[in-house]
């Protein structure tokens, strides 16, 4: 079956599986219809969500693609698949009913009636749950009964930052349960170690001969005595070991500060390290956010498996707690294994990494990590043997250590409360191979900070960061470029140094994980080779002009650089979400080098960008490989040519959850739309159409959709991607417009035959598959 046969099939079962609705009732019993439309009438937006889940599942129709995969891949005895129908049940129309009245009662519309009607059409059955809230209870007065004049000093002084009950506001049973919580919570911050919720207590009287409610907020005493804060005595934190079977060993013990005493059974941590983490203090109140911030950093430090704080009452001392810390260590060494595959009817290809961590390298849950990774491409018009076909090779190792604290010369405070600081070294060797045209070596090194200002802010700031390139080129290449006067490749290939300081701002990192509504928003800014050049002016007054300078024999770069990415993340309630993504970039080039380093320009397409184009195979503006002088030249150019100085990419997607098990998997899809390009800023007459231009904006912009399916198998994410090529700017016009050719397979079989010829060995494919590991964004 040939490779095109294949995608279309791919592509259109992501589609059947997406877009397709099958309700079919073939197999219902002659008394039995299938619930297919669920209306809630009368309730006010505000709630109209919430009230919806009120109703009972088993009633609520199916999602069309949950129902369609049951009916479609379940025999006879196997119901593991999909989703069973949701057939119509009057009891459960009756319990839902009565439910979704009491749920308008806790919202304040205490005279709420709900009613119900049924519509049958052919076995499909719509509910209908129709509502008369009546007028909403409004409360009249707050008054408060707190015995305890110290408690009721404390709340009344918070109350004004997170109250909901006010006079004139609805009453809301949720707002009441709100206020308990938030009672509780300032209690357990200010030494009431004791204190619960159900000393908080909420009278309501609405028999008042109107739609008004009087509230009396009562916190009681404990019996006959006063509530008493705590304060905090010396805290005892042990270690234990990793595995059970050496529970027989004795521990480490030490005492620091004289408030702090370990017992580590594992033998493997230092303590006055691990202490900086405990912010459980000898001769403080007790507070409750101190403890969940000493449970949260410790796991930040990610050694621990498991942490659990408690406390015990001293007895020869009243009010006075000993701080019991538990923890139980991660493996101290690990693996893992992740990659990813992509392919479409050119050129196919596939990258694999292998990480090895030691997370407890020198006692203080410093990290240290070594990564392996190789990747290749493939082009399959190419006849003969997988290394005849090898298009490209590329190797990679590096190494890292992580220190969870700042490491400078100079004094700095500890800033662990907001999380946990970091610094990391560094270094990593590449080599990429480009058939028979180029070889690059890489040798590098970092010196990276990181810290957080606040629970959603991070920051990281990087003074060192060096490579030095050793490039050569195939003297074919090189031969070609000089014939052509291509003094870009010349230079951006050949060997260098990039010297460079980054620093880089991250906004709701913490929140990726969730279906919340929030903005995302990632910026880097990257200043390059002026330390290079004042040592250069220094020690090197050869060259008045100030260009082609070198350092050790190689030539530096000059450079500035900005990249953003910002995303918009909307909850559409349950596992739906809808996402918006701006991804735009830029270098600048000056002084000693005209061109940005080959690593810092931007490519377009690939499994996180606009996935209906393969890495590297999109732009840059309106630039066509036909343009390139033969066949020979797009071979040797492949994977060099298509870059850029500009970038902007944006993303549409739309997720969704399909099965909750499949395989042992949660199975969840989602449609996208993707669009950007990378541009050039200077005119290059190598690259015809290439510069960036405002007017000429929209016919540079590249256009793709696509479906994909997403493997949740809890610790990371399988994702397969169908990407559908819509618009491409390296042609002219309507020509523009992919779609033209989809469903006319005469016209699809001459554009590709007349792009065969006009871009060989390029072939052009619609469609594009991508695989990986995590998310795209």
């Amino acid at each position: 079956m040939k490779a095109y046969i294949k995608q279309s099939f791919i592509i259109l079962l992501l589609f059947t599986l997406v877009l397709t609705a099958c309700r079919s009732t073939k197999r219902l019993k002659e008394n039995e219809s299938l619930v297919t439309k669920l209306e809630i009438k009368g309730i006010d937006n505000t709630f109209s969500d919430q009230a919806y889940s009120y109703v009972s599942l088993d009633i609520r129709p199916n999602a069309p693609i949950n129902l369609w995969i049951y009916n479609t891949f379940n025999k006879k005895g196997n119901k593991n698949l999909g989703e069973a129908p949701r057939l119509l049940d009057s009891s459960l129309i009756d319990v839902s009913r009565l439910q979704l009245q009491k749920f308008l009662k806790t919202k304040g519309f205490l005279n709420a009636t709900v009613t119900n009607e049924v519509e049958i059409v052919n076995k499909k059955a719509k509910i209908i749950f129709n509502a008369k809230q009546g007028e909403e209870f409004v409360i009249r007065n707050i008054e408060f009964a707190i015995k305890d004049p110290q408690i009721s000093n404390l709340y009344l002084s918070n109350r004004d930052k997170f109250t909901k009950l006010k006079p004139g506001h609805r009453l809301d049973e949720d707002s009441i349960s709100y206020e308990r919580d938030q009672i509780y919570g300032v209690m357990k911050k200010n030494g009431y170690y004791d204190f619960v919720r159900q000393y908080v207590r909420a009278k309501i009287d609405t028999n008042l001969n109107s739609n008004r409610a009087d509230i009396e907020l009562e916190i009681l005493n404990p019996g006959d005595s006063t509530h008493q804060k705590y304060k905090l005595d010396n805290t005892y934190i042990r270690i234990q070991p990793t595995n059970a079977i050496l529970t027989g060993l004795k521990p480490d013990t030490l005492r620091i500060d004289s408030q702090y005493k370990f017992f580590d059974y594992s033998r493997f941590f230092k303590p006055q390290k691990i202490s900086n983490y405990i912010f459980l203090k000898n001769g403080s109140l007790y507070n409750l956010e101190d403890v969940e911030l000493t449970t949260q950093r410790l796991f930040d430090l990610n050694v621990f498996k498991s942490v659990t704080v408690d406390f015990a009452k001293k007895k020869d001392e009243p009010n006075t707690l000993i701080g019991l810390v538990d923890m139980i260590p991660l493996k101290r060494k690990s693996n893992r294994l992740d990659g990813e595959y992509n392919f479409n009817s050119s050129i196919s290809g596939v990258n694999a990494g292998l990480t090895y961590q030691n997370k407890n390298m020198f006692g203080g849950a410093e990290i240290f990590e070594v990564k392996l990774r190789g990747g290749f491409q493939f082009d399959k018009n190419i006849k003969g043997s997988i290394s005849e076909r090898l298009l490209s090779s590329d190797y990679q190792i590096g190494a890292s250590l992580n220190f969870p604290r700042l490491i400078t010369p100079f004094r700095t405070s500890f800033v662990g409360r907001s999380g946990i600081p970091r610094t990391r070294i560094g270094v990593n060797y590449q080599i990429y191979n480009l058939k028979e045209s180029y070889l690059r070596r890489v040798l590098g090194t970092n010196l990276t900070y990181d810290w957080t200002e606040t629970k959603y802010k991070i920051h990281s700031f990087t003074p060192l960061n060096i490579q030095y390139v050793q490039g050569r080129i195939s003297k074919e290449l090189q031969d070609y470029l000089e014939g052509q006067g291509n003094s870009f490749f010349l230079s951006t290939l050949r060997s260098q140094l990039v010297s460079s300081m980054i620093y880089n701002y991250t906004y709701n990192l913490t929140r990726l994980n969730t279906l919340s509504n929030f903005t995302f928003f990632n910026g880097i800014l990257e200043v390059g080779g002026n330390a290079a050049a004042l040592a250069s002016n220094l020690f090197d007054r050869s060259n008045p002009d100030k260009t082609n300078r070198t350092i050790l024999g190689v030539p530096y770069y000059q450079f500035v650089r900005v990249e953003t990415d910002a995303r918009f993340y909307k909850s559409l309630g349950g596992d739906q979400q809808l996402i918006a993504r701006l991804n735009p970039g830029m270098g600048y080039y000056y002084g000693n080098v005209a061109a940005l380093p080959f690593d810092k320009q931007f490519f377009a397409g690939g499994s996180s960008g606009i996935r209906a184009w393969q890495a590297r195979t999109l732009g840059p503006g309106n630039y066509n490989r036909a343009s390139l002088p033969d066949s020979a030249a797009r071979l040797k150019l492949r994977n060099l040519d298509q870059l850029g100085d500009v970038k902007l990419e944006g993303n549409l997607e739309y997720r969704f959850k399909i099965l909750d098990d499949f395989f042992g998997s949660k199975l969840k899809g989602a449609t996208f739309v993707d669009f950007g390009n990378t541009w050039r800023i200077k005119e290059d007459p190598q690259f015809p159409g290439s510069q960036f231009q405002l007017k000429k904006l929209w016919d540079q912009v590249a256009i793709g959709t696509g479906v994909g399916l997403r493997f949740d198998v809890s610790f990371f994410v399988f994702r397969l991607d169908a990407g559908i090529k819509v618009k491409d700017p390296q042609f002219n016009g309507k020509n523009q417009w992919i779609t033209r050719y989809y469903f006319n397979d005469n016209l699809k079989k001459q554009f590709k035959a007349n792009y065969a010829e006009t871009n060989k060995p390029d072939v052009y494919s619609i469609t594009q598959i991508q695989f990986g590991i995590g998310m795209p964004f």
